[in-house]
C-alpha cells in the first residue's frame, strides 16, 4: 500500500505551539495534506498520553485511530475530495541536555513505541530522571546514548532516529553542540540507529556529502508546531500497513518500499546559511570562513548554519554518490505559493479561503502539488496557480536563504511577471465556506 507519513509533530503541551494543536486538527490536517500516518507526538507528556489514551484506538497492528464517535464530527471539516484514513503511531521527540567530553551536548531525538503499555513503561523511567511534565518535548539531562539503551530495555520493537540532524543548537552534528559522528555520540548502541532526520535546512543532496550517513535511511518530517505545518516535508512509502512494516522499511531503505521523501527546499529553513540576526547579516560558508566565524558588523561569533557544518564534515564533493540513493521531491506548501500569487499573507483569509476552495475541487494538497496537471489545476479558478506550482516542480524559483533561526524567503514571480502573465486578467477567488481550518 502506497501513503504519506509525517512522524515528527507535537502537541499543544510544547512550547511555541498553536492551541489547536490536539489529535482531531491533526486529524484533519492530515487529510487536507493527504497524509495517511502521522507521529502522536509528546506522548512522554503526562497530559498528552491522558487524550491519546482517551481518544485514540487500536487499528492495524501498532497503529491507532480517532474514535469513531469523535472522526464523524471532525469529518464534517474535511472537503469530500480529501477524505481519507489517518492512522497514528506513538512518537515523541526528547531532548537531551547534558555534558561528554568536556562539552556541552544538546540533542533531539525521535522515539518510536508500538503500544501505550510500553509507552506507559517508557515514560515511568523518564519519570525518575527528569520532569517530564514540564513541556510535551522534555529536557531531561540524560546522554542520547543512555535514552537509547532505556528505549531498548523498555522494548526490542522501540526504535530512536536523531532529529534534524544538523540543527545549529539542538541535534547530533550541529555545530553549536553536536558531534562530529554518530559513534561519537551513541558509542556501542550506534548499530541500533538506522534513521537520520535530515531537518528542513538540508535535502538528501548534501547529506550525500557525507560517506558516514550511507548506512542510514534519510527520513524527513514537518516537526509541526500547528495543524497545518502538516507536511512541510514527508516520507512516501510502499508497504503493508503496521508499526512493524514502517520500522522494517526504515531501517532496509529498500527504494521499492521506501519510496523517497517529500522536502522543503533547503534555503527556506531557519538555519540553512551562516549569521547574525540581530545585525541583519547572512553569509555563505566562504564568506564565513573569510571573516573567521565572526559577525562583520558586532565581532560577535556567527551562527553556522546547516550548509556550513555540512561542508564541515564531508568527504565528498557536491553530487557525490552514497549507497542508499532514494529520490526526493522538494514542495511549497500551498498556502505559500497562494501567498505569492496573491500578494497577501499566507495565514490570511483570502489565501485560506482560496485554499480551501482548491481542496475541494481538487483534493488533499500533496494530490495537488505533485501529480495534478497544470490545466486541471488552472480550472479550479486561481490564475497562476498552474504555472506556480510547475515551476515549483522545476525548481524555477527564486530563493533567498534562511540564516539564524530566520526564515528563508520564496518568490516564484515578481511583480513585472506577474502582471505579464496575467495580461488583462482578473484574479477571481474561489468561493468556498470560510469554515474554520485547522
Amino acid at each position: 500500500m502506497k501513503f504519506i507519513a509525517d512522524f515528527h509533530v507535537h502537541s499543544h503541551f510544547s512550547r511555541s505551539t498553536a492551541k489547536n494543536l490536539d489529535l482531531e486538527n491533526l486529524y484533519i490536517a492530515a487529510q487536507l495534506k493527504g497524509i495517511t500516518v502521522i507521529g502522536t507526538g509528546d506522548f512522554t507528556h503526562p497530559g498528552w498520553f491522558s487524550e491519546i489514551k482517551e481518544k485514540l484506538i487500536p487499528a492495524e497492528p501498532g497503529l491507532f485511530k480517532l474514535k469513531e464517535k469523535i472522526a464523524k464530527v471532525c469529518d464534517q471539516r474535511v472537503p469530500m475530495s480529501c477524505r481519507g484514513k489517518v492512522r497514528f503511531i506513538l512518537v515523541s521527540e526528547i531532548s537531551n541536555i547534558y555534558k561528554k567530553n568536556k562539552k556541552t551536548r544538546k540533542n533531539h531525538n525521535l522515539i518510536f513505541l508500538p503500544n501505550l503499555d510500553l509507552a506507559q513503561k517508557f515514560n515511568s523511567k523518564l519519570d525518575k530522571i527528569g520532569n517530564i511534565k514540564s513541556d510535551g518535548r522534555p529536557i531531561l539531562g540524560l546522554d542520547a546514548r543512555d535514552l537509547l539503551e532505556i528505549l531498548l530495555e523498555t522494548s526490542d520493537n522501540g526504535f530512536l532516529i536523531p532529529a534534524h540532524i544538523w540543527t545549529p543548537w539542538f541535534s547530533l552534528l550541529g555545530s553549536k553542540s553536536g558531534f562530529d559522528s554518530v559513534e561519537e555520540c551513541f558509542e556501542d548502541l550506534s548499530s541500533y540507529i538506522f534513521a537520520v532526520e535530515t531537518g528542513l535546512s538540508s535535502d538528501p543532496i548534501m547529506n550525500r556529502r557525507v560517506s558516514f550517513l550511507d548506512g542510514l535511511t534519510l527520513v524527513s518530517n514537518s516537526d509541526a508546531h500547528s495543524p497545518l505545518k502538516l507536511g512541510r516535508e514527508a516520507n512516501i512509502f510502499n508497504t503493508k500497513f503496521s508499526y512493524s512494516d514502517i520500522k522494517k522499511t526504515i531501517e532496509k531503505g529498500d527504494p521499492e518500499s521506501f519510496i523517497g521523501t517529500y522536502e522543503f527546499y533547503p534555503e527556506e529553513g531557519k538555519y540553512h546559511i551562516d549569521g547574525h540576526r540581530k545585525c541583519n547579516v547572512s553569509l555563505w560558508p566562504e564568506q564565513t570562513r573569510k571573516y573567521d566565524g565572526k559577525c562583520p558588523v558586532c565581532g560577535k561569533p556567527l551562527t553556522l548554519g546547516v550548509l556550513y557544518r555540512v561542508e564541515e564534515l564531508s568527504d565528498r564533493p557536491e553530487g557525490g554518490k552514497r549507497e542508499k540513493t532514494l529520490p526526493f521531491f522538494n514542495i511549497i506548501p500551498l498556502t505559500e505559493i497562494l501567498s505569492d500569487i496573491l500578494e497577501v499573507g499566507s495565514g490570511s483569509k483570502k489565501v485560506m479561503r482560496n485554499y480551501m476552495g482548491l481542496l475541494e475541487k481538487l483534493g488533499p494538497e500533496f494530490e495537488i502539488l505533485n501529480n495534478k496537471r497544470e490545466e486541471k489545476i488552472n480550472s479550479a479558478g486561481v490564475p497562476l496557480l498552474g504555472e506556480a506550482i510547475l515551476r515549483m516542480r522545476q525548481n524555477k524559483i527564486i530563493l533567498s536563504p534562511g540564516y539564524d533561526g530566520e526564515f528563508g524567503k520564496i518568490k516564484i514571480f515578481n511583480h513585472q511577471e506577474r502582471k505579464k502573465l496575467l495580461g488583462q486578467k482578473q484574479f477571481f477567488f474561489i468561493k468556498a465556506p470560510e469554515s474554520e481550518t485547522p
